[in-house]
């Protein structure tokens, strides 16, 4: 099997989680600059077998787009036009709210708390062990 990526996208930092190889496990990758994240994902798929990518989708409380999601809307369609590994969507609400809680669960500080970075890294593993649940994996 290959690994399954997620990423929960923003505007200057966008979190990164990823599967084992058997796809049992999903863990916080790294957070790359928005800037860079195609050719980082492009440099990790040739290293790496990766099966596909999630997109976290942002998504309003009244289920309407989010303002980030002209961006998102044109890294997906850039990658689908020069990739060949398949890009879906996934529900991402709540997931920030989330990883704030799982750092305090974790007894992180409060320092590490403030940390965006890890808290868009914990964002994308709860992205994939969401869409892993939905799966049946």
């Amino acid at each position: 099997m290959a690994r399954v990526i997620s990423i929960d996208f923003g505007r200057k930092r966008t979190g990164i989680a990823v599967t084992d190889p058997l796809q049992l496990i999903a863990g916080g990758l790294t957070t790359v600059a928005t800037s860079c994240l195609y050719d980082f994902l492009t440099e990790y798929i040739a290293r790496e077998e990766v099966e596909r990518i999630v997109v976290g989708l942002p998504k309003q409380m009244n289920g309407e787009p989010s303002e980030s999601m002209p961006d998102i809307s044109a890294f997906v369609n850039r990658w689908r036009k020069h990739r060949s590994v398949p890009i879906e969507f996934y529900d991402e609400r709540f997931t920030s709210v989330l990883a704030h809680r799982t750092m305090l669960d974790a007894g992180l500080g409060r320092t590490a708390r403030r940390n965006k970075a890890l808290v868009d890294e914990i964002s994308a593993t709860i992205i994939l062990q969401d869409w892993m649940r939905s799966k049946g994996v």
